[in-house]
């Protein structure tokens, strides 16, 4: 089971989190991170054999690239290859390689269901001319204009997020969008690994297929949740 983590967010857990993933996804720039966590986080991926990518946001650090914002596509699109160049120029300092891209918080959702979004993204990621793989949302528009394009990309489910009966993430202002409970996640993990299928908050079982599952940095339980996780590599 492959494990993904937002990091190089200033939550000052990264360090203690590393050890436990594969995938490591840095903020550079548009939310969270500056040159410095940036390479910070890359020496943590290098020195324990994570793969890193770039987590590029809408640029709203006022709103940790939480809220959706009304930016021109060509605008937006030049912010995600200031902000994935940015993590690029660093890393090739350190002979790191960057292994994929993955959109965070309003901009992730806003391209699982939008094509224009969606779009963007790839276009910002083919400007690189690099074998760069995408973290997808699984059975998302995203997913499909990636294969549409001949893009390398992951399908991506969360461990600690509620989904709800058309398989989106709850908005995080619903009360029952994040989970708490390491144990319980662990044991949902389990079944979307053993029989493809999520619970969602109305009760509804449906089907999901995913390469990589994401923990959020920045969850309060985060180690606990990855320490769970990782008990079901053991078993898988």
């Amino acid at each position: 089971m492959d494990i993904n983590c937002d990091l190089g967010e200033g939550t000052g857990n990264d360090a203690e989190l590393m050890p436990w993933i594969d995938l490591c996804n840095i903020a550079c720039g548009g939310h969270a991170g500056d040159d410095n966590s940036m390479i910070a986080t890359l020496k943590l991926t290098k020195q324990h054999g994570v793969k890193p990518g770039a987590h590029p946001s809408f640029v709203d650090r006022a709103n940790f690239g939480r809220k959706e914002l009304k930016v021109s596509p060509e605008l937006l699109k030049n912010q995600l290859i200031v902000q994935i160049g940015s993590l690029i120029d660093l890393a090739d300092r350190l002979n790191v390689e960057i292994f994929h891209v993955k959109p965070h918080g309003a901009l992730y959702n806003l391209c699982a269901r939008s094509e224009e979004m969606a779009s963007v993204l790839i276009e910002a990621v083919k400007h690189f001319k690099k074998d760069l793989c995408i973290l997808v949302p699984y059975g998302s528009v995203f997913e499909r204009l990636a294969k549409e394009n001949g893009i390398s990309h992951m399908t991506e489910a969360f461990a600690d997020r509620n989904y709800d009966r058309e398989l989106n993430l709850l908005p995080r202002s619903d009360p029952r969008a994040v989970l708490n409970d390491p144990v319980k996640i662990r044991k949902r993990a389990l079944r979307m690994l053993k029989e493809n299928v999520i619970e969602t908050v109305g009760g509804k079982n449906l089907y999901i297929n995913f390469d990589t599952l994401c923990v959020h940095g920045d969850h309060p339980k985060a180690l606990q949740i990855l320490m769970e996780l990782n008990k079901l590599k053991k078993r898988t």
